[in-house]
């Protein structure tokens, strides 16, 4: 069934390279001052409201409209300047035939993603957007199954196409995204974290005392190090870094911070992405990363931080 879906698939493609109509469909939707209605009845109303989702997110405005509805009052959502696209797999269902004169008369641009390019639907449109299907996957060939397939990858292609013409950047899709894990990973900066944290720091000449004192206190597992004289970032000393000391020194009274940290440590801006900490964070297989902003020690940010957001 599978294997017979992306064949499907495979043939929506080598479908949209014969003609223009798809790539003119593109550019028709890019000078559109109105948005994309999607309709359909039935499996492929299901299609045409997940088509309706992905434009949406995509930087395309659109909205969805049941063809048995519209002719029940919701052909008044559709203006002068929209654009719609019907989908059916036969192109031939009695509601379709029904809705396509009404659409005309209002003298909008229609696409129709048919299997049957030579239906109702697909004659009349003034794009076919073919997605040729000869046998559902179905056992029965009754069920919409590898038609549906080939229905929603197009629909996914044509968003797709409509985004890179569009030059819709990730922080654009964030913007559209606010919420849930995606959103997150897309818009959440790490600043906005480690502003909630303590910031750990002790003088480069601190003895150990003073050391354990700040990192036990602040609960971050870690400290950062200033240079005494203008206190810009020395080094990093961790609860790891405490622990090897024992095994390297037998005088613990004359310890100072600069000789059990570690110089040099991982940072990483406040401007970037929380995300992006998490990356480092398992590269180095470290819980914490020390934060700068404008180049000056800014505070910590942790692995549960992220824990918490839900980005782990």
């Amino acid at each position: 069934m599978l294997l017979e879906e992306a064949d499907a698939v495979r043939g929506v493609a080598e479908a949209i390279a014969q003609t223009p109509d798809f790539a003119q469909c593109v550019a028709a939707i890019l000078s559109l001052r109105g948005r994309v209605v999607v309709t359909g009845i039935g499996k492929s109303a299901h299609i045409a409201g997940k088509m309706v989702a992905t434009l949406n997110s995509t930087g395309t405005p659109a909205l969805f409209m049941h063809a048995a509805d519209a002719i029940h009052g919701d052909l008044g959502m559709i203006q002068p300047e929209d654009f719609v696209i019907a989908i059916s797999k036969s192109g031939d269902t009695p509601e379709i035939k029904v809705l396509v004169p009404l659409l005309k008369r209002k003298g909008v641009p229609l696409a129709a993603l048919v299997s049957n390019a030579d239906s109702y639907l697909g004659v009349q449109a003034d794009y076919v957007l073919h997605a040729p299907v000869t046998r559902e996957a179905c056992p029965h060939n009754l069920a919409p199954t590898t038609s549906t397939t080939a229905a929603l990858a197009l629909g996914d292609a044509l968003a797709v196409c409509l985004l890179e013409s569009r030059e819709f950047t990730s922080a654009d899709f964030a913007r559209l995204h606010p919420g849930g894990t995606l959103g997150k990973k897309l818009y959440l900066k790490v600043g906005d974290l480690s502003r909630q944290n303590q910031t750990p720091q002790v003088l480069e000449n601190a003895p150990l005392k003073d050391i354990i004192l700040e990192i036990s206190g602040k609960r971050l597992g870690a400290t950062a190090v200033l240079a005494l004289a203008d206190q810009h970032l020395l080094g990093i000393i961790t609860d790891g870094d405490l622990r090897r000391m024992l095994t390297n020194f037998t005088k613990l009274e004359e310890v100072r911070a600069r000789d059990i940290m570690t110089p040099q440590p991982m940072t990483i801006d406040v401007e970037d992405f929380a995300a992006e900490a998490l990356v480092r964070m398992q590269n180095r297989n470290i819980t914490q990363l020390i934060v700068t902003e404008r180049g000056q020690f800014s505070g910590f940010i942790h692995l549960h931080d992220l824990l918490r957001e839900g980005l782990v």
